[in-house]
């Protein structure tokens, strides 16, 4: 193992000392930008770019999330030989709101998402002629990217998709929820309000996180939303939630066609995603004769959903894993 990821492995002993220390002066490096995504909707992103650089990982992150809470992977994937793009979905971030309430988690169309994913793509990536592009995507993410590879089946050498969501963990069965949702739908007053259970954003103690086993890298992402109010988003609206459930049904539908080298990383103690989804999509790619990475998910066990923010052992096997396949796919 090289000496900068065997440092993976202990970084949480001292994280604090690597957080203002060598991440704080990465993360100044950063270049910041924006471009007009669907409906005239600023789409926000950042990049992190060196001339010594001749491959490139597109960053994609999940529901709720800033590209502010990725400097730590950031960090990692540049210093391992790669320029980095993270990208703001609309709705969240530092991108432009859709609703009134910025709280909530809200979209026209989950095509809107992809639409701007792919504008990011061809605006930054391809006009910088990379010898090698590669693309890594945390669970809303996944099925964004996966959504935009059915469109651009040539633009990624390799993808790595971490807890994708191609199916929700929902509290009742999925008959029932499209009944409900199917309902909402058709009344603008609840389509458009925060799904049952959910409201605005606040800070939920580490003892009771559904995430991650690391104190240390929740802490810090929890203290990000808390002290930048402008970035915080909290719970879904129905019609969000109707068009994640049709957009995982739309991925396994479509996965067979899905031809660009692909790691799927589960997360085995997910409560967040429905991990059956991630077989399915597995199984529906071996049985087109195009498999992904091992024929079946890599499955991290012990981890919960936010695989690249887990604990150092588990993080790291998850990276590792994520490079050595990029490697592979030159």
């Amino acid at each position: 193992m090289k000496l900068r990821q065997k440092s993976w492995l202990t970084r949480e002993k001292a994280f604090a000392a690597f957080a203002t220390g060598p991440l704080l002066d990465f993360w100044r490096q950063r270049e910041e930008d924006e471009f007009v995504g669907v409906e005239n909707v600023p789409i926000r992103y950042v990049r992190f770019i060196s001339p010594q650089h001749d491959k490139v990982i597109l960053l994609c992150p999940g529901r709720i999330e800033s590209y502010v809470k990725y400097p730590e992977l950031a960090y990692d994937l540049f210093h391992s030989g790669y320029d980095v793009f993270i990208i703001d979905h609309r709705g969240q971030g530092r991108s432009g709101r859709l609703l009134k309430d910025s709280h909530r988690g809200h979209v026209a169309a989950f095509e809107d998402y992809v639409d701007d994913l792919e504008t990011l793509y061809l605006q930054q990536i391809v006009t910088r002629h990379y010898r090698h592009r590669y693309a890594l995507a945390h669970s809303m993410g996944g099925a964004i990217l996966a959504l935009m590879l059915l469109r651009q089946p040539a633009a990624f050498d390799a993808v790595a998709l971490a807890a994708p969501m191609f199916g929700i963990f929902l509290p009742m069965p999925l008959w029932m929820a499209r009944r409900i949702l199917n309902w909402a739908e058709k009344r603008p007053l609840v389509r458009d309000d925060y799904a049952l259970g959910t409201g605005k954003w606040r800070a939920r103690p580490f003892a009771i996180n559904d995430l991650t086993h690391s104190r240390e890298r929740y802490r810090r992402n929890v203290r990000f939303y808390a002290d930048d109010p402008g970035i915080r988003v909290g719970g879904p609206t129905y019609h969000w939630v109707r068009e994640a459930v049709r957009a995982g049904q739309s991925v396994l539908h479509q996965a067979a066609q899905i031809s660009t080298p692909l790691l799927l990383l589960q997360a085995a103690d997910d409560k967040v995603v429905d991990n059956r989804a991630q077989d399915l999509f597995c199984q529906a790619m071996v049985a087109a004769g195009q498999p992904c990475e091992g024929d079946k998910p890599l499955v991290i066990e012990g981890a919960r959903h936010e695989i690249l923010f887990e604990r150092d052992r588990m993080r790291t096997a998850a990276l590792e894993a994520v490079l050595t396949f990029f490697a592979r796919h030159t």
